[in-house]
Order: C-alpha cells, then sequence, then structure tokens
C-alpha cells in the first residue's frame, strides 16, 4: 500500500457527498442522493484501484544519463516511459535531481496512449565539479477515473562526475582552423612570421609575406612564386592555474576558479590539435596537480582528470613558490599562461618580481579578468547622487586595471583581460595570435 496516493478528484467527491448530506437535513429526500453518491464515490474508488494494481509492470520507464556532467553547460537528461496498460493513463513525473541543484519544484506530466511510449528531456546546468547523485525516478500513474495514483521507481542511486567544460571542445576546433572567432564580430589574425622549415613553391597571391619571393623560380615560370614555410610544431604549452583567494570570486554562479578549469580544456584541446606539447599545474600554498607538457595520445585525458580533481582552500598564493617551481620544471623555453586576477595595482607589484623572473626564461601571457559588475555600473546612466558615486567608483577600478596591463607589458608580458564569458575564446585567440606570429 506504501505505493498508493488517494488523488484529489477523490477528496472533491468526497466534499460534494458531504454537502449532500448537509442539504438532507433540510430536504430529507437528498438522503438518498447521497448515499447513492457515496457508494458511487468508494466503489469507483475500488475500481480504479484495481485498473492500477492489477499489473506489476504497468509502466516501464528509463532516465538515459550522460557518461558525465560538463561543468557550466547544459546537460540534457533524457527519459523515456512506456504504457503497458490497456488504456490511457495520465503520468506525473518527479526525478530526485542532485541536491546541487536546489530545485524542489520538478514536475513533468504526459499523458500516454496504451502501449505507446513518451519520450522527453530537460536540461541540467552544474556550477561546480565534482560528483552529483541522482535518487529514484518517480512515476505516478493515473487511470482516466483519476481517483487514486500508483507510484513506481526506477533507477535509484544514479552517480555521474561534473567534469571541465567539454561539450564545446569541437566548437573551438573547427573556430580554431579557421584562425578566427566570433565575438562581436570576426576577428582577423594575420600572419606576422613563420618558421625555416620549406614546405613548398606556390604562386604570389596578395597577402604573402613579399620577403619569401624565389627569385629563380620566377625568372623561370615568368609569374611571382614564393616559398611556403611550416607552421613549427611541438612548442610546449604551460598552463598555470592560480587557486588563490582572488579565484573566488563568483559570475553567473561559477568561480573565476571554474571559468579558468574551463578554459584550460578547451585551451589544451586546441594545443593538442596544433601538434604542440600541452601541460599544466596549479598553485596557491603550494603547487599541484601537475601534468608535464606532451602530445601524445591521452594527454588530453590526463589533464581533464588534473583539472576535474582540483581541489582548494582558496588561501593567498605564493608566487614565491610558483616562480621557484617553474624554475626547476619548465628547462626549455615554453608559453606559459598564467590564470590569476589583479584588483589593484599594490597587488600586482607585490607579485611583479616573480612574474618577471618568469617572464626572463619563458614567454609569458597573465590572464585576468573585468568585473561584469562594474562594466554594468560604468554603462548605467546614474539617476541620483548614490548611482554617481557608484559609477566613479568602478570607473576607479576599472582605470587601474588598464594600469595594471600597462605595467606588465612594460616589462614584455603580454596579457589577456577579458570578461569571465568571454574567457575560452579570448584565451584560444591569443595562443593562435602568438602561434601566428611565431614570437615564441
Amino acid at each position: 500500500m506504501k505505493n498508493l496516493y488517494i488523488n484529489t478528484r477523490f477528496f472533491f467527491s468526497l466534499i460534494g457527498v458531504g454537502v449532500l448530506y448537509v442539504l438532507a437535513f433540510f430536504f430529507p429526500v437528498l438522503m438518498w442522493a447521497a448515499h447513492i453518491m457515496l457508494l458511487i464515490c468508494v466503489l469507483a474508488a475500488m475500481i480504479d484501484y484495481l485498473l492500477l494494481f492489477n499489473q506489476k509492470k504497468g509502466v516501464l520507464a528509463q532516465r538515459i544519463l550522460p557518461e558525465k556532467l560538463s561543468n557550466g553547460d547544459e546537460n540534457f537528461v533524457k527519459i523515456d516511459i512506456k504504457n503497458n496498460y490497456s488504456f490511457k493513463i495520465s503520468t506525473k513525473i518527479i526525478d530526485e535531481i542532485p541536491f546541487q541543484f536546489q530545485k524542489r519544484d520538478f514536475l513533468i506530466k504526459k499523458n500516454i496512449e496504451p502501449g505507446r511510449n513518451t519520450y522527453f528531456q530537460y536540461s541540467l546546468e552544474p556550477k561546480e565539479r565534482g560528483e552529483y547523485s541522482f535518487g529514484n525516478l518517480n512515476v505516478y500513474v493515473s487511470s482516466p477515473l483519476g481517483f487514486v495514483s500508483k507510484r513506481f521507481n526506477f533507477q535509484k542511486d544514479a552517480i555521474l562526475p561534473s567534469y571541465p567544460s567539454f561539450v564545446h571542445l569541437r566548437k573551438y576546433e573547427l573556430m580554431a582552423l579557421q584562425s578566427e572567432f566570433m565575438l562581436g564580430g570576426i576577428k582577423k589574425i594575420r600572419k606576422l612570421g613563420h618558421t625555416m622549415e620549406f614546405e613548398q613553391i606556390k604562386e604570389y597571391v596578395p597577402g604573402d609575406d613579399i620577403r619569401t619571393i624565389n627569385w629563380k623560380a620566377t625568372s623561370k615560370t615568368n609569374r611571382l612564386m614564393v616559398n611556403q614555410f611550416q607552421d613549427e610544431r611541438s612548442q610546449r604549452i604551460f598552463i598555470l592555474i592560480d587557486k588563490g583567494r582572488t579565484m573566488k570570486m563568483p559570475f553567473n554562479g561559477l568561480s573565476l576558479l571554474d571559468y579558468s578549469i574551463n578554459a584550460a580544456m578547451a585551451l589544451s584541446h586546441i594545443i593538442l590539435k596544433k601538434g604542440d606539447r600541452a601541460g599544466m599545474m596549479t598553485f596557491s600554498k603550494k603547487t599541484e596537480n601537475k601534468v608535464a607538457a606532451e602530445n601524445k595520445s591521452g594527454q588530453l585525458r590526463k589533464i581533464s582528470e588534473a583539472l576535474y580533481n582540483i581541489k582548494t582552500d582558496f588561501f593567498e598564493s605564493d608566487f614565491n613558490r610558483l616562480y621557484q617551481d617553474v624554475k626547476y620544471s619548465l628547462n626549455q623555453r615554453s608559453l606559459v599562461l598564467l590564470f590569476t586576477n589583479f584588483e589593484t595595482l599594490d597587488g600586482l607589484n607585490r607579485q611583479l618580481k616573480y612574474l618577471r623572473g618568469i617572464a626572463k626564461n619563458h614567454l609569458l601571457v597573465v590572464v585576468f579578468f573585468k568585473n561584469s559588475e562594474l562594466q554594468t555600473l560604468i554603462q548605467k546612466n546614474p539617476e541620483n547622487m548614490q548611482e554617481i558615486y557608484d559609477e566613479i567608483v568602478a570607473e576607479k577600478f576599472e582605470f587601474e586595471k588598464k594600469l595594471i596591463i600597462q605595467e606588465l607589458r612594460k616589462y614584455g608580458i603580454y596579457t589577456v583581460y577579458t570578461l569571465p564569458e568571454n574567457l575560452n575564446i579570448d584565451v584560444i585567440n591569443k595562443y593562435l595570435e602568438i602561434k601566428a606570429r611565431g614570437i615564441l
């Protein structure tokens, strides 16, 4: 009987019978009508019960889950329900989704014809890495009478891991193949240099570097011919992710740390597709989650596992320790992308000597973040004195960020200053730009 539920239709019927009994005190002729209505309600409930409980497997349902969840993205959960009853049923589906989503009003209603299936899906968007545990898939079935419902339980205790964002990797790969990214228009990357590995001689087209004209081939063919060179491959690209206090700030439910982790996953995929070596390291009080820079098969899986296993207490970051570990870990010149966040010029100056130390031996790119809340204040038209003060303070913080960029450029350190939601595209674009210019 634990799967038996009484529907509101039955209670409304009893209320109607009760009203008839009350009226029968004043109009005795209604007493028989009240008795008959009560009998009909009880019989209908009993018939409804027999219809639903006479068949053990009246409904079959299946929850189809992905292999793993992609953090910060829409993930679709599919449900397939089959009606084995000989009559049309009404169903209420309540899926016990993981507590991390804090969704307490989950309810989907479906009507299913006899012997037919219904198939639908819903989306979940995780905001943190880790394990997500699903409970029962509950299906409450009612017959056309609608007096009682029977509950069916399916697929208890399914556990899914939430990995750094991976669902858009193919999209980024296609964009990288075109060497341009769509972000408020098309940003074209102009190739400024090349390596000395010869590939072929081809006919000149506008835009080719005139320094590569092959005069001997030109004289033989009576057409301008140029030498074409291959892009340099197997360059070392190393990703450093700050796990410190400044990376705890959330935007749209995701912390700056998780934005950086998702960007590192996308960037590593592009690096390996370009034939370069990808590696990574995280740091706070000490350096952890180290993956050596390689381009072997399975490297992306290693990086994905390391990113998934990142844990932090958001302590103050030790850049001195980072400098020492980079010095001894990277013995060849590499492109180093440092994901961190500096809110003030003073904060940068405390760590600048360590950044300059890294930049002496490597090509360093510091990736830090625009505060989207400040951007909203700056673009807003103030209507009172308080809003004017808020706008002035926001502009001060934005100006300080520009001073940080200038200070880093003074010492030959490249920067990516971007909104968190644009991080993936901007950081991949910077990598492609550096590779195209051949400055590594």
